[in-house]
């Protein structure tokens, strides 16, 4: 009897996640469009909907008025009231945002710190974070790191620019913040961000591209989900050899990607010491300069050989291309897709679109939320409003 009793309990709570996903994710959404879609009745559709509404999750609303025949289906949209923080450690600041279903970005904040901040100091700002969010039901609390991060213990391994090893990151957010606590890769989680909800939503194999302050890393998507591979690190293209049609593109010693394609450089040709992404990218598209146009040219061909080389291995049907990479792409984005298209299997590369990031500046930050909303997405019982 009560293994009966369990197995009933398992049925309800995975037709609980999967309406709460498809709300998520597509809401708001008719009752009657999660029936079709689940293929439950309408009345169990109907309690599903009830007990995710009294777990404070998702919120009912009466249709639109239309001419059609018949009792119109009842709207249901994500509650408001259930947030997490989301946090993206950067080598100049610390980018937070709240950020609740639904992946609806509120309070995005860059936090200048004149310094490289240290795992104590993310714990302690995502901290007072979550103790300004009145009224808010903080679900958990997700970091994007631009490192190679252990998913199993949440430790940053390795994050070169930011100077931390084996940083125990997770353990030092729960400690301060008293919530669960999701840590990962910042372009893996964008990777899954851009699937979901950007410019790769319904696209099952993609490789995305993020170039931020900390240099470039990499996440891919096969088969509608992240591929890690055997540790954990798979998609660190921004540390892999770079390529060079003309030997004069080479400009570091090392030849890495993420040295020959560089922020840094851009910002001191333009004589700004710090600037936010829309800055950054303002700056660059209305330049006149020779100079750096030529620079612009320079790295696009580098990126483009790069390009090519995962479009050989991973035959991807989209590249999405975050931060300074979507600049560099919207400054010829022509030019960019002949670049790969010559330096690529012909096969291939005639099959794969180039695109900006569809989130923009949020695109981490959705990422790292969708971490953090993990474990209620996949167990809505593991939620009552007020706990």
């Amino acid at each position: 009897m009560a293994s009966g009793a369990s197995g009933l309990d398992d049925v309800r709570r995975g037709n609980l996640a999967a309406v709460l996903r498809l709300v998520h994710r597509e809401g708001p959404v008719p009752r009657a469009w999660i029936t079709a879609q689940t293929g439950l009745n309408r009345s169990t559709v109907g309690g599903l909907v009830s007990d995710l509404a009294a777990r404070g999750l998702v919120r009912e609303a009466a249709p639109e008025a239309t001419n059609r025949v018949g009792r119109p289906s009842p709207v249901v949209a994500a509650d408001p009231r259930l947030v997490v923080v989301a946090v993206n450690p950067e080598v100049d600041a610390i980018t937070t945002a709240v950020v609740g279903l639904g992946a609806r970005v509120e309070a995005h904040e860059r936090h200048e710190l004149g310094h490289v901040p240290t795992p104590e100091e993310t714990a302690a700002l995502a901290a007072r974070v979550v103790a300004g969010i009145p009224g808010r039901r903080v679900a958990g609390v997700g970091l994007a790191v631009p490192g190679l991060v252990s998913e199993a213990d949440g430790v940053v391994r390795w994050a070169p620019h930011l100077g931390w090893t084996d940083a125990p990151l997770r353990d030092l957010v729960e400690r301060a913040t008293a919530r669960p606590v999701a840590v990962g890769n910042d372009a893996t989680l964008g990777a899954l961000a851009e699937h979901l909800f950007g410019a790769g939503r319904g696209v099952d194999d993609l490789l995305y591209l993020n170039g931020g302050a900390s240099g470039i890393g990499g996440g891919i998507i096969v088969g509608g989900a992240p591929l890690g591979g055997h540790g954990g690190f798979a998609g660190e293209l921004g540390q892999s050899p770079a390529g060079f049609v003309d030997p004069a593109d080479r400009t570091s010693a090392r030849g890495v990607l993420e040295e020959e394609v560089g922020r840094d450089g851009l910002l001191a040709a333009l004589g700004l010491p710090s600037a936010t992404e829309p800055e950054l990218a303002a700056a660059l598209l209305a330049t006149d300069r020779a100079d750096i146009r030529d620079e612009l040219a320079r790295q696009r061909r580098v990126l483009a050989a790069s390009l090519a080389t995962a479009v050989n291995v991973l035959d991807p049907e989209l590249i999405v291309l975050g931060g300074y990479l979507a600049t560099l792409l919207e400054s010829d984005p022509d030019g960019l897709r002949r670049h790969v298209e010559e330096l690529a299997v012909p096969v291939a590369a005639g099959g794969v679109r180039l695109a900006a990031a569809g989130l923009g500046d949020d695109r981490l930050l959705v990422g790292a939320a969708e971490h953090a909303l993990g474990a209620v997405l996949a167990d809505p019982t593991s939620v009552e409003w007020g706990a």
